[in-house]
């Protein structure tokens, strides 16, 4: 699945609980994207809580998750972050 096809199924969530995350999180659900991703005890959910506290701005909390996650921390856009990760899952 690509990224666009992804993006074009915004209207329901998908199974992978990290992607429902995101979906959540594009639909400005939040706390719930936030509920999803701090239930995944994986690298994958630790990049998704990552993003999530990069966008409250809880900066200090975003970097414990990306080093969770093994990933460095962002410094591109949000919208960049979250196309990466949707692209990286979708793989």
């Amino acid at each position: 699945m690509t990224l666009e096809e992804f993006e074009a199924t915004l209207s329901a969530p998908p199974v992978l609980h990290a992607l429902q995350a995101l979906w959540y999180d594009a639909h400005g659900e939040w706390e719930k994207a936030h509920q999803l991703a701090n239930d995944i005890d994986d690298t994958t959910g630790a990049w998704v809580h990552a993003y999530l506290h990069r966008k409250e701005g809880d900066l200090g909390n975003a970097a414990y998750w990306y080093r969770r996650a093994g990933q460095p921390v962002a410094t591109d856009s949000l919208q960049g972050e979250w196309s990466r990760i949707a692209e990286a899952l979708l793989k």
